[in-house]
């Protein structure tokens, strides 16, 4: 007999001979999420979303006992179902309890016998007895699984794993437990109760063995191979005799047991031969494969950045990036593929196109597709074709066939196409089909990705670690120079495998792991990896499927947890989120400030790389100069505000910090005036003392001196080019600052190109307190005003008039060799 229910009113009663419907109980008003037999075949106990259980009479179908709202009201929340699970005697019925516990209920009464209640933070999801009764195990949405004596009332061993355990299974003849998660990853958890104590198969109580009494006919043609092998597993734990038929079906032999037979028919022993199942029981609980595979340590398959699983009567995508999607679905033993782009006006309509290949990768461009597919069978041969989109000559699509290999990744650049086949070969081809050059990789290929002139792939470097952290190297191509120049290892957050691999919309190499981290690959430190999001401290509810990125944000498909990927259909919603670097907590408590500085910082180092890039070719940086000047602008704002943080946050240490990043001499000054308003004056001396030794320095007009840049760092000689051609632009849209008795307490105005200062009563250079420039000046030969003054006039700190001629003959100097510099536009006398 079979019990069914579920979203419709009643629990179905089914004869499992006839398919006939015995019997309808009707009583739950909610969806019914659980149900369980008694062992001695008298009862049936169902409980619903709500919380309520019931006791049904399986001769009569009457209802024995309700017991309203004794677990907890789960709703349309699906990560949750209330369960029960009678105890192998059949005295005790186990249900989750309200207070994140498990309650027990008598057989016959239904009163409440006891609880076990102890470390589960959340709601118990599953709970499953141990073979003879003496033990349970209880998981929790807590991701814990905890070991429970029944005698004792207490639990004795306790795990924690990545995600929710969903069911259990005890092993009938072994102190071992199979366990699989919300995701799919199952394990065998041996030993789970410790050797000094009692073992979980110790005196089984009679009534399991009614659960196998009856002989149960099945016809022979509807019996399949098994594949989970024998349950007396010989040299284990029991003789590894063969029960008698008349307690369990009659079967053929299983693929797992020993090949010792002669007279094995051929049809078993044309199956692939497996490990011996006493190595395979000998895993540990910690060794959980992604995908639901076998749980040792293996080396992550190939992958097509943007492809989704195959998924037998669906659509699925063989590729999806932010230009557009490539579709495929299987139609009468051939694949109907079609091309789409979001954005319909940029790119041409491509028509549909019947696959006679099998194509299971494809990379899309603004050019045109690429396509290939496995070896099948034992004589076929991988297949790669290109499509264009455009061509001025007929006939321009183009295809190979390579035998002995196969294609594991593709990707497409500027007028090249490259395929990675399974001999650790590199095969790039020009868009006409020409075959370019063949390279060799140091290991199995893991994927692809190309952008404009760069290919960038990803193999192993050797097999994955006891941890089971993946062992990977990047390297970047330029085809059309034919340099590498970049290559090291990739990382990945420990226990995790490589999900997503590709360029940023400026052409920054990306990386996303199965935890959720997103990196991209910066020229500072030498070539380094920094994360930029994780999604794991966002929601834990939901998986990021990456389609791009670009300096700002995060392109991706939400998907709700279990999912891992999007189906085709509906056309799914592409959703923006803004990187997000995992900063540490900090006391100053403004980690969107602190996440933006980084964010800025890595963006001006980018633009600095392809202004230095472009110059050393003799291109044209006018473009990126002015970008770079505004993200030194956004960067100094930023500064600016973590500095007023400081100041009311008492860290002035760190406000002296930040001040030394601030690119623009005005906004040091707005700095000053801010630690003056806030009454900091140990402070706005420090922040002059800064302003007055940049001033000094330029104007030496030492181009070799270290300056301080945003990025933290100081601009070496190889900077120079730089950084003269960001100031000689940063000169023309900035106004000499003007030096200011008592500064005012107002923000800094920031000007761009074309501005002009405001005037004040009619005068363009005025003082804070009033006086112009020129009463300033007739004034710096008196000592006593400039010491009264030195805080606020960088230029008259000396305190003597012989000081103060010497500098101002050093400043006439200077301006005589760079009449152009700002700072030094006002004549002092």
């Amino acid at each position: 007999m079979l019990a069914a229910a579920g979203d419709d009113e009643g629990i179905k009663l089914i004869n499992t001979i006839d398919g006939s419907i015995a019997r309808v109980l009707k009583g739950h008003r909610e969806t019914v999420t659980g149900l369980a037999f008694d062992p001695n075949s008298e009862y049936l106990a169902s409980i619903d979303s709500r919380g309520t259980v019931i006791y049904w009479e399986l001769q009569s179908g009457t209802m024995l006992h309700t017991l309203e709202y004794k677990a907890p009201d789960t709703g349309s929340n699906l990560s949750t179902m209330n369960v029960l699970s009678w105890s192998p005697d059949g005295e005790i019925l186990a249900v989750p309890g309200m207070e994140n516990n498990v309650v027990m209920y008598d057989r016959d009464t239904a009163e409440k016998l006891f609880q076990l209640k102890g470390e589960h933070t959340k709601p118990v999801c599953f709970l499953s007895w141990s073979p003879n009764g003496k033990y349970m195990a209880t998981s929790s949405l807590d991701r814990q699984v905890l070991i429970w004596d029944i005698d004792k009332k207490q639990d004795i061993d306790r795990q924690k794993f990545d995600d929710v355990i969903c069911c259990m299974a005890w092993k009938p003849i072994s102190n071992a437990m199979a366990v699989i998660d919300v995701t799919g990853k199952y394990g065998v958890w041996d030993s789970v109760v410790p050797s000094s104590m009692k073992s979980p198969t110790e005196n089984i109580p009679n009534s399991q063995s009614k659960k196998s009494s009856g002989l149960l006919l099945f016809d022979e043609e509807e019996l399949e191979p098994s594949v989970s092998g024998n349950l007396s597993d010989p040299g284990e734990d029991s003789p590894g005799e063969y029960e008698p038929p008349s307690r369990k079906r009659s079967r053929k032999p299983s693929v797992f047991e020993e090949d010792n037979d002669e007279n094995i028919d051929n049809e078993w022993s044309s199956l692939p031969k497996n490990e011996s199942r006493r190595k395979s029981h000998c895993i540990n609980k910690e060794n959980l494969d992604s995908g639901g595979r076998s749980l040792r340590s293996s080396m992550q398959e190939s992958f097509q950045p943007g492809a989704t699983p195959i998924q037998t009567g669906k659509r699925r995508f063989l590729c999806y990036n932010l230009l557009g999607s490539i579709t495929t679905i299987e139609q009468d033993g051939y694949s109907h593929i079609e091309i789409d782009f979001h954005d319909t006006g940029r790119g041409p309509r491509v028509p549909s196109m019947t696959d006679y290949f099998g194509f299971t990768m494809a990379s899309l461009n603004e050019s045109g597709s690429v396509f290939a597919n496995p070896c099948k069978g034992e004589n076929g041969m991988s297949t790669l074709m290109y499509r264009p989109f455009r061509s001025w000559a007929n006939n321009s699509e183009w295809s190979m066939r390579f035998e002995g290999e196969e294609v594991k990744a593709v990707a497409l650049g500027t007028a090249w196409v490259a395929a990675v086949p399974s001999l650790n070969f590199l095969r790039i081809f020009t868009d006409g089909g020409l075959q370019r050059h063949i390279l060799c990789l140091n290991g199995p290929v893991v994927t692809a990705s190309g952008f404009k002139d760069e290919l960038a792939v990803v193999t192993h470097v050797s097999d994955s670690v006891s941890s089971r952290d993946q062992m990977l190297e990047f390297k970047v191509f330029n085809i059309s120079s034919g340099t590498q120049p970049f290559k090291g290892r990739l990382p990945l957050t420990p226990g995790s495998y490589l999900s997503w691999f590709g360029f940023t919309e400026e052409g920054q190499l990306s990386s996303y792991d199965s935890k959720g981290v997103l990196r991209i690959f910066t020229g500072q430190y030498g070539g380094t990896w920094l994360p930029v999001f994780s999604g794991s401290r966002d929601n834990s509810d939901e998986n990021y499927w990456v389609v791009g990125l670009n300096a700002q944000k995060l392109f991706c498909i939400v998907c709700r947890k279990p999912e891992l990927f999007p189906q085709v259909m509906p056309k799914p919603v592409l959703s923006l989120l803004d990187l997000s670097v995992p900063l540490a907590s900090s006391d100053l408590g403004k980690e969107t400030l602190e996440n933006e500085f980084l964010l800025n910082n890595l963006r001006l180092s980018q633009i600095q790389g392809k202004i230095k890039e472009m110059a050393g070719a003799g291109l044209d940086t006018t473009s990126l100069v002015d970008e770079a000047f505004d993200t030194e602008v956004a960067q100094d704002r930023c500064v600016l505000k973590l500095i007023g943080c400081c100041c009311t946050g008492d860290k002035l240490a760190r406000a002296t910090e930040l001040a030394k990043l601030l690119s623009l001499e005005s906004h040091v000054e707005g700095a000053i005036k801010l630690a003056t308003r806030l009454r900091l004056p140990k402070l706005a001396e420090e922040f002059n003392n800064i302003l007055e030794e940049r001033l000094i320095n330029k104007s030496k007009g030492s181009l070799s001196a270290p300056v301080p840049n945003p990025n933290g760092n100081v601009n070496s000689s190889a900077d120079n080019a730089v950084s003269k051609t960001t100031f000689t632009e940063r000169r023309k849209t900035t106004e000499p600052p003007t030096p200011s008795v008592s500064p005012k307490l107002s923000a800094p105005l920031f000007l761009r190109k074309g501005t002009k200062p405001i005037k004040e009563n009619g005068s363009q250079n005025r003082s804070g307190e009033g006086e112009s420039i020129k009463e300033i000046e007739k004034k710096a030969g008196d000592t006593s005003y400039v010491e009264l003054n030195k805080v606020s006039n960088p230029f008259l700190k000396s305190s003597s008039n012989e000081e103060n001629a010497k500098k101002v003959g050093e400043v006439n100097q200077v301006k005589a060799q760079r009449p152009s510099n700002p700072f030094l536009k006002s004549s002092i006398k």
